[in-house]
Formats: structure tokens, sequence, C-alpha cells
């Protein structure tokens, strides 16, 4: 097991979640990146968590460079023993939770009579039984502050693109978990949201560079015409969702990928 690494600073920029701590599983790079940026500019000291320990400490050192705080912890969410161990961090690092947000994903990507057992399973333990661990890991935490979950779904799920199939199959899994969560948890204080993402990560340039009909549907379908900016698209929309402002949302999902399940 690897040690979290500390990075300080102190907050500049938006203030709507001062005082707030949020874990944001992988975080180095793409979504999980943009989220964790948006989150520290509003304020949120920022546990970034992840198998790469170098693109974690790239991502820890733009949020301090900027004047925010954050810390990683280097692991793998598809190890129940990792979840537990970024949650306990967190939480030690900086005395509670506030946000979890559930991103890491193992994704396969093949036709359906293709798939096997090991696809499915990956994708599951690197998604629905990550976010399951993750979220049962945070709750006395969240408990206690009255928190937010966000869990990362696909529009590619919802919508059954050809060859998703193994990937469809946990997002789906997440939305489920999602709604249960929430219904048994706002007692609690506690809001769980989706939110389905479509957004320039790296993992989408690589795919889209490699098909490029599919990158040419993709810009017809989306009738905002382009992809999303993780960090000013997607983290700005995930700051919003955990803040105050949406205090009284739950159970609901959030499709942030420029109005393309609109079509079709």
């Amino acid at each position: 097991m690897q040690r979290g690494t500390r990075l300080g600073g102190t907050r500049l920029g938006g203030t709507r979640l001062a005082g707030k701590t949020a874990l944001v599983t992988g975080a180095g790079q793409g979504v999980g990146r943009g989220i964790a940026l948006a989150l520290a500019a509003e304020g949120a000291a920022v546990v970034l968590a992840g198998r790469t320990e170098g693109k974690l400490k790239d991502t820890a050192g733009e949020i301090t460079e900027r004047g925010g705080r954050a810390y990683t912890v280097v692991g793998d969410v598809g190890e129940r023993d990792d979840v537990d161990r970024m949650v306990a961090e967190t939480v030690r690092e900086f005395g509670g939770l506030d946000v979890l947000v559930n991103n890491a994903q193992s994704s396969v990507q093949r036709r359906l009579a293709e798939t096997s057992y090991d696809d499915v399973e990956l994708t599951y333990r690197s998604g629905p039984l990550a976010t399951f661990h993750a979220m049962r890991a945070a709750l006395p935490h969240l408990r206690e502050s009255r928190g937010s979950v966000v869990n990362l779904g696909s529009s590619a799920a919802v919508q059954g693109e050809a060859t998703f199939a193994a990937y469809a199959m946990a997002k789906e899994a997440i939305r489920g978990l999602s709604r249960v969560a929430a219904r048994e948890w706002g007692p609690y204080g506690i809001r769980v949201n989706v939110v389905c993402p479509a957004a320039l990560s790296p993992a989408a340039e690589d795919y889209l560079a490699a098909h490029p009909q599919k990158a040419a549907e993709l810009a017809r379908d989306i009738p905002l015409g382009r992809l999303g900016d993780p960090e000013a698209d997607i983290g700005r929309a995930v700051a919003a969702l955990v803040s105050d402002d949406m205090a009284y949302l739950t159970g609901a999902t959030l499709m942030l990928e420029g109005g393309r399940t609109l079509i079709g």
C-alpha cells in the first residue's frame, strides 16, 4: 500500500464549498481531474484518489498553484481495502468528509456477442462495486456532515450504444444504486445524484482519433456542437450540484452532454 502525499496552500476564488472536504476517485486525468479542480476552485479541500501517483500529483500541483488544498491517495477502487483507505485517509487528513465523487471506472468496448465474463467483472468491480464500497465506507462521515454523493453514469448507457455492453451494464447499475441510496439516506440529510458527462477526456480523445467517423457523428448528434470541457462544463456543474444552491435535489440524473440524448 502506498501512503498519501500532502500538498497544501490557501484557498482562492469561489467560496460555495469553503470549509468542505471532497474525495474524488479517478482524479488524475479527464473528468475526475476537472471535477477536482472545480471543487477546489470553490474552496473545498480535495482528496485525489487513483492508481497513478504521477497523474495525481500533477492534478494536486495545479490545485496548489491556484491556492487550493489537495491530498493524494494512491489506490485501486476495484480493491475494497484501497477504497476503505481512501475514505479513512480523507477523514484523518481533513477531519471529515462532505462530498464523495465516484468517478473512477474501467471501460471495455466490444460488441455484446464478443463480451466476456471477464469484461463484465472488470467493469463491475471498478464501477458499481467500487461505488457501493465507497458509499458504505463514507456513510458515517456523510451522516455527520449531511453531505453529498455524486456518482458518474454515462449517456452511452442511457442510450444503449452499440459496443458498450459491459460498460453500460455497470453504469446503469450505478444509477440504480444511487436512486436507492437517495431514498434511504435522504432522512440523514445526504443527497445522492448522478451525472452523465460527455467530455474531452484523454480516453475520449484517443477513441475519437481512432474512430473519425464516430467523431463526425458525435459532432452532428450534440445540439451544442461540442464535447464538454472536463473542468468548465462538468466540474463546475458538479461543484454547483454539491453546494447549498442545489440542496433540494436528490435521486436525479443530470445529463451533462450538450443535449445529445435529446436526439435519436
